[in-house]
């Protein structure tokens, strides 16, 4: 059991090595030029996270629509 927990966190460590970090020494991409990236990341999740939840949402407010007017507990 130890070891597959060992071999997991070294698989973990090696795909977190693998990840772009916006503090990485990249001679390629100084300064704002990867803080922007980062940003920008930061942009579409959270735009992706609003989408969701709006869908989330609406979808949960059908249901209960509907299942009110099936059971007749629906005013």
């Amino acid at each position: 059991m130890f070891r597959k927990i060992a071999t997991f966190i070294h698989e973990v460590k090696a795909e977190l090595r693998k990840a772009s970090w916006p503090w990485d020494n990249d001679p390629k991409a100084k300064g704002f030029q990867k803080y922007k990236e980062l940003i920008d990341s930061t942009i579409v999740v959270l735009i992706a996270m609003i989408l969701l939840a709006g869908f989330v949402s609406l979808f949960d407010v059908l249901a209960t629509k509907v299942i009110g007017l099936l059971t007749g507990l629906g005013h």
